[in-house]
């Protein structure tokens, strides 16, 4: 066999032994060069089968339709309350619309602080009603707010009237959602379902606002007839209100 034939053979047999190596080294630079790509690609191609079918689907459909009710009720919610508002605001042409800024966990029944004060014209004694009726007092205020006694609070005292009967009497908070009413008759003839009315007699707030009916007489008070009110106003939800101008 011929020398130089002999001499090419150990250089073809090392490049037949190197070519794995160099089909790894490639195949990292590609790679490196693609970022990624190609592994990417490979295994979305090999999880297809384990994607979310139309059980998943049709999950995904019906979170959806769930959440977008619940934010058209919340809007339908909003809209009733700012339209109650805003017919708040018309009925009567000396009110101050105000939002609740502040109530303490302890005393919900008690206070509250609306974003309003002695730069708009506000001062201690001021009716404060709300859509439903009346819900309270201002009992004192600063240069931007005011604190407000509810008349669930039990130092409030306002005089009151029953219409149907024609009776006067004194609401008094107690600290619970449902304030007191005493009257000054020991059988005023009231029932559930009355409503009550500011007194017309009150030199502290306005007359003939609404505060709310009769939820239960007890006729054996001493010394006279008590019946409790549940107020009309939702005092323990309210966030705007409306304070009203002498």
């Amino acid at each position: 066999m011929p020398a130089g034939r002999r001499l090419r053979l150990p250089a073809l047999g090392a490049v037949v032994q190197a070519w794995p190596w160099a089909l790894l080294v490639l195949a990292l630079l590609a790679v490196r060069l693609s970022k990624g790509a190609g592994f990417t690609d490979a295994y979305a191609l090999l999880s297809r089968p384990f994607w979310p079918g139309s059980a998943q689907g049709e999950w995904v459909r019906s979170g959806q339709a769930l959440n977008d009710q619940t934010r058209l009720r919340q809007l339908d919610a909003d809209n009733r309350r700012l339209r109650s508002l805003l017919e708040l605001q018309g009925q009567g042409g000396r009110e101050l619309a105000a939002a609740v800024i502040s109530r303490q966990t302890g005393g919900w029944w008690q206070q509250l602080v609306i974003g309003r004060g002695e730069l708009q014209g506000l001062r201690p004694g001021m009716a404060v009603t709300a859509p439903g009726g009346l819900i309270g007092r201002i009992a004192s205020v600063t240069p931007t707010a005011a604190s407000v006694t509810l008349l669930t609070d039990p130092g409030s005292r306002v005089g009151v009237w029953v219409g149907r009967v024609r009776r006067h009497g004194l609401l008094t908070g107690i600290g619970t959602s449902r304030p007191l009413l005493r009257f000054l008759e020991k059988d005023p003839g009231v029932r559930p379902g009355d409503v009550v009315v500011t007194s017309p007699a009150s030199t502290l707030v306005a007359p003939n606002l609404t505060v709310g009916v009769i939820q239960s007489v007890d006729d054996r008070a001493v010394p006279a007839t008590e019946a409790v009110v549940q107020l009309s106003a939702p005092v323990e939800a309210v966030d705007w209100v409306q304070v009203r101008l002498p």
